[in-house]
């Protein structure tokens, strides 16, 4: 799917805020921290999905109001599930405010008056959800409003959101109706654990957890001491669990040389890479050229070599996706469609 994208940065330096503004208007008022004569460089992407919306939002030190005159002129009350990955904030509501930590979710109702602090630049997610698609889980969601989710739930849904924000550039227009239905299993599987909501939502929890376990790899792909201990503690898992999590991809040791190996593919691809097979092994921690190169061609059915040579002749795969068809020319109309 394609998002809804407003970024600044192409926009002359006086122009930057004022389109900001502008995008967010009806929705909250948006006062920037610092002055704006040398430009506000900010963009945000939203995908419009069935009864709810998905954001990726960065922003420079900007406060956000939502005021009760906002709620009388655009009376849209979703609830809004946001995780900061950078960036220090104050939250203030009628009746509390809190301080969210970086990966830890947080709800807020727009039906309300919100004020939001952003004291330096931000880097965030949020689902904004509507009240008629997510009825079932009204009661789990208003009792989260104003709350910080640290635990370890709270933290999985958080992953959960990043790991919708990777994998929504190539979901089929089709399939957004069906996600809401996820989405719901895993808010009340997370917010409100059952056995039975746990089971429900066991493919989300998994695929959460493998993508913790993925960015985990990719992090220590050059780590000759990667390995289970170290997985298992950065991806907050056990260890039954994360044999059970790779069972399917040939075990822990066998998911680590393909990610490997497919790092080498990337390199070798590289035309302006002069580094040579050999230091790509080793670089990669295989324990020689020779090794290297046998798993390379059991793994892709290709030499090092035959990879290096189509990638200094331009050879590469590519990719295209279609445009969204939705006229949207705010954040509102994001809200209203979704």
């Amino acid at each position: 799917m394609v998002p809804k994208t407003l970024a600044t940065h192409s926009l002359p330096v006086t122009d930057q805020f004022d389109a900001w503004r502008s995008w967010y208007g009806t929705i909250f008022d948006s006062n920037p921290r610092l002055p704006t004569r040398d430009g506000f460089r900010a963009s945000a992407s939203t995908w419009i999905l069935g009864g709810f919306t998905f954001s990726q939002v960065s922003t420079p030190a900007v406060d956000g109001h939502r005021t009760k005159a906002h709620i009388r002129r655009n009376p849209v009350d979703h609830w809004v599930l946001t995780s900061y990955r950078r960036g220090q904030s104050t939250v203030g509501l009628d009746r509390a405010s809190l301080e969210p930590l970086l990966g830890t979710p947080f709800v807020v109702s727009l039906g309300e008056e919100v004020k939001i602090e952003r004291r330096n630049e931000s880097d965030r997610v949020a689902l904004h959800l509507s009240r008629d698609r997510f009825q079932s889980v009204a009661a789990i969601l208003d009792a989260a409003r104003g709350h910080s989710l640290d635990a370890p739930q709270g933290r999985l849904l958080a992953d959960y959101m990043l790991l919708l924000e990777r994998n929504l550039p190539d979901l089929e227009p089709e399939m957004a109706g069906r996600l809401g239905d996820a989405v719901r299993g895993m808010i009340e599987a997370c917010l409100a654990p059952s056995r039975d909501r746990v089971v429900d939502a066991g493919s989300q929890i998994k695929a959460t957890l493998m993508e913790r376990v993925r960015r985990a790899v990719t992090k220590h792909l050059r780590s000759p001491s990667l390995g289970p201990v170290q997985l298992c503690r950065e991806a907050a898992t056990s260890r039954s669990q994360l044999y059970r999590l790779l069972e399917h991809e040939g075990g822990v040791a066998r998911y680590i040389q393909r990610r490997r190996l497919l790092e080498a593919w990337t390199m070798l691809c590289d035309a302006a890479s002069s580094q040579s097979i050999a230091a790509i092994a080793e670089m990669l921690c295989f324990s020689d050229a020779s090794s290297f190169s046998r798993a390379f061609r059991r793994e892709f059915g290709m030499t090092p070599g035959d990879v290096r040579a189509a990638g200094r002749c331009g050879l590469h795969f590519t990719s295209s996706t279609g445009e969204g068809d939705h006229d949207v020319s705010s954040f509102a109309d994001c809200l209203r469609m979704s």
